[in-house]
């Protein structure tokens, strides 16, 4: 178990290779801020012909339609709701203001930057579809972060290699073929309209081509192998420059360009960059892009944590494998960012681009136990920058500290949501990553980055928990809607995973006041003392919530999310043989296929600690349409919702239990995993959680 892990060996032995375009699964490349996701060709040749929008993406693009002030969220009527002798409002009834209630659920939305694509004429003189191209293969080289699509026309070999710089939004592209001198292969250069056409998420997810006088493209400048261009629409816009190797670029429409490689050209070298700002961006050569995409990846996969499962007799460990070594890649790309990432991450958009905090936790806090926290603490920053609009919003409600919202844009204002407004299960999210951040790094300058959200952040749930002096208890709610979204907000008292959540967090945040040096809050210690015990039934499991003696026959789908109780968290109000009752019976009886792709792992975590290890394993694997990993690493959750990132984040989390364990778990190795001999666990750079 000392041998060191071959890391190159690792990672490459999963390199994904397509033989055939894949509708499903596309391949992206990217840094964390950009993203650029490409077909078979290497590019965004045929977008029509795929099931997933193929995207190019940032952090900083975002839109509103109209305008930014077109609507603001005092325009919205708030619907009161009893809260043990006051009413407090929350946002989730568009009745009559359907207008701006869905101006603000779309705005800002997050911007497609354009579509980079070849233009393939056959020999007739016709543009080539998909199925005219012969000989497929493209392969991911996840060592360093490049594409290679090999594929033929009509007999005419074509290689295309496409690759990101790691600290710029910029793609560098390589185009090698005869037919670039037969004039019968270029690059289109496309701009979509930002514009939302529906009010449903789902179909909300595609490129926009039908709205042209919606935005403007304008060329400012275009010399010798080089040219930019002015993006504008409504109070927004961006900057795109490109330079190339060999040719000449001519505009087709408004928004459409095409670059023209000349008669003596056989490879076509092309870098394009994205910008908010009119100053554009320093092009890099695509050596310079290809050299520097290697070193960062080379050094991504040395450092931090890694799982070997080779040599395992379950013959599910070279899939596992497979996902965990896809699941860092797609989560570096897409969730290790400025920003909490949207639940697709910068492959396309769901629920308009926007991020739920609520999954901030499952996107990233891996990154903490596999030996990456600076990938986390990008993102924590977010927290640190939006903390006046986090005070507001209690102070509005009535509240102490800091308020958390759901569904959030950049600048930290929630969305309306019949839903989204009432959960609350988020609110401890930046004090458990927090403490991840802290054990990271032990040190006071960890604790002043750190000390306001976490503070804040407790404030709030002290105030939110209520004295039942009846039964000398706090109590959680109502109002709230727990993890488990499927129960209303009136009807909703003492959810099992949040009553968890509220003690742990309260108790974090009460460490840290003495590693500051700060006396303990007493509130908060009476809280955590004296708050209501976890809900179970005659049966003797655990339920949803105190109201929920049902949790077993009508609301046995969605998330089970009493489960998270011992697993995500470390159980202080659990009694163990409660909880494997609960989780046996989840496992039983549960609607699998209703649950979403993070439901897994979490189920996975539970059983580990209980010392349920086949049961971990087997929950980890089950077969269930949203627990499909596709050859591009992605998780599949259904039609519109292609790619789930919880769902590789989660899986993550679960490796690093089951592999290197928790506070408590002693030192047995692999503690999550069967110990009959059938799986062989090495690990490394990994660390435990609480």
């Amino acid at each position: 178990m000392d041998e060191k892990i071959d890391r190159y060996a690792l990672v490459s032995r999963h390199n994904p290779v397509l033989k055939q375009a894949e509708l499903l699964s596309p391949m992206t490349v990217g840094n964390g801020e950009f993203a650029y996701t490409v077909d078979i060709t290497g590019l965004q040749s045929f977008p029509d012909q795929y099931q997933v929008p193929l995207g190019t993406q940032s952090q900083w693009g975002w839109h509103s339609s109209g305008g930014h002030d077109h609507f603001k969220q005092e325009h919205i009527q708030l619907k009161p709701f009893e809260t043990y002798g006051r009413a407090v409002g929350y946002a989730t009834d568009a009745s009559g203001q359907e207008e701006a209630f869905h101006w603000l659920r779309q705005n800002p939305h997050r911007m497609q930057l354009g579509q980079i694509g070849l233009h393939i004429r056959l020999v007739d003189g016709s543009e080539a579809k998909l199925e005219d191209l012969h000989e497929v293969e493209q392969t991911l080289s996840l060592w360093e972060g490049i594409i290679t699509s090999r594929f033929e026309v009509q007999g005419n070999p074509v290689t295309v290699t496409t690759c990101c710089h790691p600290g710029s939004d910029q793609i560098a592209i390589s185009v090698e073929s005869a037919l670039l001198s037969d004039e019968r292969l270029a690059v289109r250069i496309s701009f979509p309209s930002q514009e939302v056409e529906s009010n449903e998420w789902a179909e909300s997810i595609d490129l926009n081509w039908n709205k042209d006088k919606t935005h403007h493209t304008s060329m400012e400048s275009s010399k010798a192998s080089t040219a930019s261009w002015k993006r504008s629409m409504d109070d927004d816009g961006y900057t795109v420059t490109a330079a190339w190797s060999d040719g000449d670029i001519q505009q087709e429409s408004d928004h459409s360009y095409v670059l023209l490689p000349s008669r003596t050209a056989s490879r076509l070298e092309l870098t394009i960059g994205f910008s908010s700002n009119d100053e554009g961006l320093n092009n890099y050569s695509f050596e310079d892009v290809k050299s520097a995409s290697q070193s960062y990846w080379r050094e991504f996969w040395s450092e931090g944590g890694a799982v070997d499962f080779s040599g395992s007799m379950d013959p599910r460990a070279v899939e596992l494998e497979r996902r965990v070594v896809l699941s860092q890649y797609q989560t570096a790309i897409h969730c290790s960012g400025s920003l909490p990432p949207q639940e697709t991450g910068l492959l396309y958009n769901s629920w308009y681009g926007k991020f739920h905090l609520e999954m901030h936790w499952w996107h990233a806090a891996h990154f903490a136990l596999w030996g990456r926290t600076g990938m986390l603490e990008k993102s924590m920053d977010w927290y640190c920058r939006i903390l006046p609009v986090a005070h507001e919003l209690a102070k509005s409600q009535g509240y102490e500290g800091a308020r958390w919202p759901k569904m959030v844009d950049p600048g930290g204002l929630q969305s309306p949501s019949p839903i989204g407004t009432l959960l609350i299960w988020q609110q401890p999210h930046p004090i458990a990553m927090a403490e991840l951040c802290y054990r990271s790094h032990p040190n006071r300058e960890t604790l002043l980055k750190y000390k306001d959200i976490v503070q804040d952040s407790a404030a709030f749930m002290a105030s939110f928990a209520v004295w039942e002096e009846q039964s000398k208890r706090y109590v959680l709610g109502p109002p709230v809607i727990p993890a488990q979204e499927n129960h209303a907000p009136e009807e909703t008292l003492n959810p099992t995973f949040e009553l968890e959540y509220w003690k742990y967090g309260l108790e974090i945040a009460q460490m840290w006041r003495e590693r500051l040096g700060l006396m303990r809050e007493p509130e908060w210690d009476h809280i955590g003392t004296h708050i209501a015990a976890l809900p179970i039934n005659e049966e003797g499991v655990y339920l949803a919530h105190e109201w929920c003696p049902d949790s077993f026959t009508k609301f046995n789908e969605d998330h089970p999310s009493m489960l998270g109780a011992l697993g995500i968290l470390p159980g202080k109000l659990v009694d163990p043989e409660i909880m494997r009752n609960t989780l046996k019976k989840v496992i039983s009886e549960w609607k699998w296929e209703t649950a979403w792709g993070w439901d897994f792992p979490m189920a996975a975590m539970t059983a580990a600690r209980l010392g349920e290890r086949n049961i971990a394993v087997d929950t980890l694997l089950m077969d269930q349409i949203k627990n499909v990993y596709f050859p591009n690493g992605h998780n599949y959750q259904r039609p519109g919702l292609t790619a789930y990132l919880p769902g590789n984040g989660g899986l993550l989390t679960a490796i690093a239990i089951m592999a290197c364990g928790w506070e408590g778990s002693g030192e047995q190795h692999a503690p999550g995993f069967p110990q009959d001999g059938t799986w062989v666990v090495r690990c490394e750079g990994l660390s435990k959680i609480l």
